[in-house]
């Protein structure tokens, strides 16, 4: 698989109601020029042409913003209006959908769970703003799990919500703050779901499993087969 791949959320076309909100103004602006005498047509025809062109022009950098994911071969990149985080597929261990236990079945959540190889890499790409966003978003999915384990945690969950301690790399490297938060809370999650890092299927413009589907192929595209679950 050698095509990059954009991802966009489903239902969300702000981009899309501005450019068509731009065209309706235009159109009963040019209406009024057409019935008024008193204004110069071809100045204000050409002032009008001017702002729709640049109407248009942000509705389509709105939908650029909006993009989620991009997929290569070398790497599958999350984008976030604050900030984003790469992934090389080498660095990729297993991708799947986790699940929580419920009276003796297991139920799937509705996010997308991808298990790494080495911290390392995705610590040190990842923004200060977007490590608190993870983080604070992610509260829930680490209570569900919490509240469902199979097993009881050594840990109290309150000790695992916000743990600052801080976090050494397989290298070595120590990462404190924002970051270790983050790191830490991986690695319980890990604990209890399996993976490391998450998406919400909310940012996808398929099936969750459609695009678990569609990341496998690329993983195996790149010479790694993603474990079976």
């Amino acid at each position: 698989m050698s095509k990059r791949l954009l991802i966009y959320p489903p239902h969300q076309q702000v981009g899309k109601y501005f450019r068509v909100a731009v065209l309706i103004l235009a159109m009963v602006v040019v209406t009024f020029i057409l019935l008024n005498p008193q204004v110069k047509p071809i100045p204000a025809l050409i002032g009008l042409c001017l702002l729709g062109s640049l109407g248009v022009y942000i509705g389509f950098v709105i939908d650029q913003q909006r993009l989620s994911f991009s997929l290569t071969d070398m790497h599958i990149q999350h984008h976030t209006p604050k900030g984003g985080w790469s992934l090389k597929w080498r660095n990729i261990y297993q991708i799947g959908i986790p699940s929580v236990s419920q009276e003796g079945w297991h139920q799937s959540l509705p996010w997308f769970g991808v298990r790494l190889k080495d911290y390392e890499p995705f610590l040190e790409g990842i923004s200060y703003r977007l490590a608190g966003q993870i983080i604070m978003e992610q509260r829930g999915l680490l209570l569900s799990a919490y509240r469902r384990a199979e097993e009881p945690m050594n840990s109290k969950l309150e000790d695992m919500m916000f743990d600052d301690t801080p976090y050494t790399s397989e290298s070595g490297k120590v990462y404190k703050g924002l970051v270790a938060m983050l790191a830490n809370r991986m690695k319980y999650t890990r604990e209890l779901l399996g993976y490391d890092v998450f998406v919400s299927e909310d940012l996808l413009d398929r099936p969750l499993e459609d695009f678990v589907g569609l990341t496998r192929q690329y993983l195996a595209s790149a010479g790694r087969t993603p474990a079976e679950e």
